[in-house]
C-alpha cells in the first residue's frame, strides 16, 4: 500500500489540545482540502483518498481528532462531546488552511464537519460528507439511564489497565473482525496507522479507552437539523451501496439548503479505505 507522495507530520495545538496533523502536497497545489476521520479511526486513513486529490492539484491535510491516533487526549475528568470536537475542527481550520478550504468528513468526522459548516465559518468553500449525517436518535426520556450508564462505564475504564495487542498480527485480526470486507494487505496497512506502542514498547490501538463508553449526551436531531439549515457552502452527500444509514436520513439531507447525492456501487461504510478511488473522483467533480 505505499505511495510515492508520503504526508508531513506536524503537531499543532488546537483548543488547548496538541493535534497531530498530515498534509499531502505537491508543488503547485492549489486550495486545500481538510478531511476529517470517523469514530476510533484517524487521519492517515485519508492517504489513499489524498493520493488522488493531489495529483488533481490539491493540498490535503487530515488531522487525529483529540483522543485518536497521535493527538493527546482529554485530561483527568474530561471527555468527548460533538462540540469538544467542533471546537477543535475550528481553530485548526484557522491554522491550516487561512487563506479558505474544502471541507470532507466521514462518519463520526462527516457529522462534525456538518456542525462546523453550520455555523458558517469564514473560508468554507464546499463540503463533502461522507456517510456523516450523525447517529439514530435517542429519545430524551433515555437521558436518565444513559448518564447512569456514562457514569458506570467511565468509571469502569478508569479501573481496568488496558491490555496490549499481543502483536500486529492480532490488531489485524480484530479490525478484519469488525471490517469484514477488508483484504489482509489493507488491514495491515490500516492497523499499522491505528496503533501506538507505549514507552515499555507494548501494543495498543490508539485511542482513549473511553471511546468505548456512550456519550451521557442524547443525539437531538431537531438541533442537528438546526444546524444542517444554516449551511451555505454548497454540499455532497456520498453514501456507500451497503453503507451506514438512519431511518430518517432524507429528512436530515432535506434540511440542507444545497446538497446533492452520490452513491459508490459496491461498497460500505469504509468508501475511503475500500474505493478511495471512486470516492476521490466524487470529491473532485464536487469541488470542481
Amino acid at each position: 500500500m505505499s505511495s510515492e507522495i508520503e504526508p508531513v507530520e506536524s503537531t499543532l495545538v488546537a483548543n488547548g489540545l496538541g493535534h497531530h496533523v498530515l498534509e499531502w502536497s505537491a508543488p503547485g497545489a492549489t486550495r486545500t482540502v481538510l478531511c476529517c476521520h470517523g469514530y476510533l479511526d484517524v487521519g492517515a486513513s485519508w492517504h489513499l483518498v489524498a493520493q488522488h486529490l493531489v495529483r488533481a492539484g490539491r493540498r490535503v491535510v487530515a488531522f487525529d481528532f483529540r483522543g485518536h491516533g497521535g493527538t493527546e487526549w482529554v485530561k483527568a475528568g474530561g471527555y468527548y462531546h460533538f462540540a469538544d470536537y467542533v471546537f477543535d475542527l475550528s481553530d485548526l481550520a484557522a491554522l491550516v488552511a487561512p487563506d479558505g478550504f474544502d471541507l470532507v468528513g466521514h462518519s463520526m468526522g462527516g457529522t462534525v464537519s456538518a456542525m462546523f459548516a453550520g455555523l458558517r465559518p469564514p473560508g468554507l468553500r464546499k463540503l463533502v460528507l461522507a456517510e456523516g449525517l450523525g447517529p439514530p436518535e435517542s429519545p430524551p426520556e433515555h437521558l436518565p439511564d444513559r448518564i447512569n450508564e456514562w457514569i458506570h462505564g467511565v468509571r469502569k475504564v478508569r479501573a481496568t489497565t488496558p491490555r496490549p495487542l499481543a502483536d500486529l498480527d492480532d490488531a489485524v485480526r480484530r479490525l478484519r473482525s469488525q471490517h469484514v470486507d477488508l483484504d489482509g494487505t489493507l488491514a495491515r496497512w490500516v492497523a499499522e496507522r491505528s496503533t501506538r506502542r507505549d514507552a515499555d514498547g507494548r501494543l495498543f490501538f490508539a485511542f482513549d479507552p473511553l471511546h468505548r463508553t456512550r456519550s451521557p449526551l442524547p443525539f437531538r436531531v431537531d438541533q442537528f437539523r438546526a444546524l444542517l439549515a444554516r449551511i451555505e457552502a454548497p454540499t455532497l452527500y456520498v453514501s456507500g451501496e451497503t453503507g451506514f444509514k438512519t431511518g430518517d436520513e432524507a429528512s436530515r439531507l432535506s434540511a440542507i439548503p444545497s446538497v446533492s447525492q452520490r452513491e459508490i456501487p459496491g461498497v460500505g461504510h469504509m468508501m475511503h479505505w475500500l474505493a478511495p478511488e471512486a470516492l476521490a473522483r466524487e470529491i473532485l467533480a464536487h469541488l470542481g
